[in-house]
C-alpha cells in the first residue's frame, strides 16, 4: 500500500467494487501491441466476460487473458457483471494450453465478484471448469503473473490466479468469499460486513504481509511502468527450467 492514505477494509472493498474501475479493454490496449483476441472454447460457446487474445509486451509475445465486466448496461448483463461461466474458463483453459506450446508467457487481469452461480452455468459444469483451469494453470511449463484490480471474488478469481506472481492494485480486494457472505454465515447477518471485512484481512497490506501476493502497485495504474514490470518479471522466470517454474509455483502455494 502506498503512504498516501491508510484506508479501513470495508473502503478498499467499496474502491474495489468502483465502477470507475479502468476498463479491461482500455487496459490490454495500452499493455500490449498488436493485440489478437480469440473467441470460444471450440466446444460450446464463447463467453464476453472473459477476454483472452495474442499481443506484444514490448518486444515478446504473450498470452493475455482478462475478465471483463463493461460499463454500459448492455454490457454488463451480458457479462454477467464479470461473472465467466464454464466456457469462460474453458476458453482461458485452451488459451494457456497454446501459450505453452508455443512459449509464451501469460498475463491475466482479474476483476470479477466470482464465477457466475446460475443454473445454466452450474449444469454445464461450473465447479469443474473453475478446478480444471486452477490445474491447468499450476501446471504450466511457461511463467504466469496475475494482476488484480478490482475484485478477486473466491474460486473464480483463483482460476485465473495461481501463477507464479500475484500482484495487486492498492484498492482492490481478494478473499475466498464476500464480506456479506462472510457475516452472513458467520453471524447471520449481511449488515456486518464491514466488520467481516476487518476480520477477513481483506486489504492489499494484510495480503502483502502474510505472503498471497508479492506486489501492490498504487493507484492509477501507470501502465506504462506495468508493462516493464512485467516484461522484467517474465525474463526472471525464464530463467528458471520449465520443471523448476512449476515446482517454484505449486511450493509457493502449498505453503498456505
Amino acid at each position: 500500500m502506498t503512504n498516501k492514505e491508510k484506508v479501513s477494509a470495508a473502503e478498499v472493498v467499496k474502491r474495489a467494487r468502483s465502477d470507475n474501475k479502468t476498463d479491461s479493454r482500455v487496459m490490454i490496449k495500452q499493455l500490449l501491441t498488436d493485440f489478437r483476441e480469440f473467441h470460444g472454447d471450440r466446444n460450446s460457446a464463447d463467453d464476453p466476460a472473459i477476454i483472452g487474445g495474442i499481443g506484444r509486451l514490448l518486444d515478446r509475445p504473450v498470452t493475455l487473458i482478462s475478465t471483463q465486466k463493461g460499463h454500459d448496461v448492455e454490457n454488463r448483463l451480458a457479462t454477467h457483471f464479470g461473472s465467466p461461466e464454464p466456457w469462460g474458463y474453458r476458453k482461458a483453459i485452451r488459451l494457456m494450453k497454446q501459450a505453452e506450446l508455443f512459449c509464451r508467457p501469460v498475463v491475466t487481469l482479474i476483476n470479477t465478484p466470482g464465477a457466475f452461480p446460475g443454473m445454466d452455468a452450474e449444469k454445464a459444469g461450473q465447479g469443474e471448469a473453475i478446478a480444471s483451469c486452477i490445474a491447468t494453470m499450476m501446471n504450466l511449463k511457461v511463467p504466469v503473473i496475475s494482476l488484480i484490480f478490482g475484485e478477486g471474488g473466491s474460486g473464480g478469481a483463483l482460476a485465473l490466479a495461481s501463477s507464479d506472481r500475484v500482484w495487486m492494485t492498492e484498492h482492490s480486494e481478494y478473499a475466498v468469499l464476500s464480506p456479506e457472505g462472510f457475516a452472513s454465515i458467520l453471524w447471520k447477518d449481511a449488515k456486518r460486513s464491514s466488520e467481516a471485512a476487518e476480520v477477513m484481512g481483506l486489504t492489499p497490506a494484510a495480503l502483502l504481509d502474510a505472503g498471497v501476493v508479492e506486489q501492490i502497485l498504487p493507484e492509477p495504474l501507470d501502465l506504462v511502468g506495468l508493462r516493464q514490470q512485467l516484461f522484467s518479471a517474465f525474463n526472471e522466470l525464464f530463467a528458471l527450467t520449465p520443471d523448476a517454474l512449476v515446482e517454484q509455483r505449486y511450493q509457493r502455494f502449498r505453503k498456505f
